[in-house]
């Protein structure tokens, strides 16, 4: 994906929809800041061409190798924040593993049958109880108003 001498002052919103993209380049352009989100599921991301004056998204311990150059910074080679040997590996609840979710961010993912908040319910969600409760506190309440209103409607 080259974005290279495209004037641009900050990240496009688009780019959070190429998540796939093995190699970005935003080179000469007057960006001041990579906000911390920006290359947030880009997982499969090897190469990534940014200005001088910025650093590496996650930091250079997210990166195999940075490189500098006379006007811009290559990052090569993402490495997996989840067993990285620098620092401590991020901390997942009990009942779940870490992924890696781009340069130098992590998500947990519930182990299976495991779900809900910090993985602590087991089994799977109750979809049959759920959309009984529902379906029929609608109808009751649809059934309700229908009763109520009707009345109003036939003395207009």
């Amino acid at each position: 994906l080259d974005l290279s001498n495209c004037s641009l002052h900050n990240v496009p919103p688009g780019l959070a929809e190429a998540t796939t993209a093995i190699v970005v380049d935003l080179t000469e352009n007057p960006l001041t800041t990579l906000p911390s989100g920006s290359f947030l599921g880009f997982v499969q991301l090897q190469r990534l061409a940014v200005p001088l004056a910025l650093e590496c998204p996650g930091g250079n311990d997210s990166w195999q190798d940075v490189t500098v150059d006379r006007s811009s910074r290559l990052c090569q080679g993402q490495r997996n924040p989840c067993n990285s040997s620098v620092g401590l590996a991020w901390p997942c609840p009990e009942n779940s593993v870490c992924a890696p979710d781009g340069p130098g961010l992590t998500q947990c993912l519930c182990d299976d049958p495991f779900h809900g908040y910090r993985c602590l319910r087991e089994g799977t969600f109750p979809m049959l109880l759920f959309g009984g409760i529902l379906g029929t506190a609608t109808v009751s309440l649809s059934l309700l108003l229908w009763g109520t209103q009707r009345r109003k409607a036939k003395t207009s």
